[in-house]
């Protein structure tokens, strides 16, 4: 008997993540799938869909694909590969930790912008703050040195 199969119209469906994107995980080696139909389009399976899901669930959790890529790479029962888990998690959470220290920030920052103007006056304190930072000097090439998470 053959297990179902779906086209990646299906499979987007099914999974939750878009054919884009489904293609995008291809390309970067999260997901392959096992067979193609006679007319070349892919298809695919349970397992497939599993995958999808997953790293969707992943994706969803702020997670960047070198993190849901050294998920996926992991035994469901090996003792180290649980410990791996856990570091991985551990990792994800210190940048959480970092972010929302980040938004906090930047809140206090926007709450003191927003602060300077009621509307009533007749000029923008919050545009003039805006322009004046904007005179401000500009940042070396390459930004704040800081690497993106995702």
């Amino acid at each position: 008997m053959n297990a179902p199969r779906w086209k990646i119209g299906e499979a987007a469906r099914l999974s939750g993540v878009s054919a884009a994107n489904i293609r995008y995980y291809e390309r970067e080696g999260l997901l392959a799938p096992q067979m193609r139909a006679d007319n070349d389009y892919r298809l695919y399976g349970s397992g497939d869909l599993h995958r999808l899901r997953f790293i969707r669930l992943c994706r969803a959790m702020d997670m960047s694909l070198e993190e849901v890529r050294a998920l996926l790479s992991l035994d469901l029962v090996s003792k180290a590969d649980c410990a791996r888990a856990c570091e991985v998690l551990d990792d994800h959470l210190a940048h959480v930790r970092e972010r929302l220290a980040e938004l906090r920030a930047l809140e206090k920052d926007l709450r003191s912008l927003r602060d300077r103007c009621d509307g009533a006056g007749d000029h923008c304190q919050i545009i003039e703050a805006l322009h004046a930072r904007a005179d401000q000097a500009v940042p070396a090439p390459g930004g704040t040195g800081r690497r993106r998470h995702v």
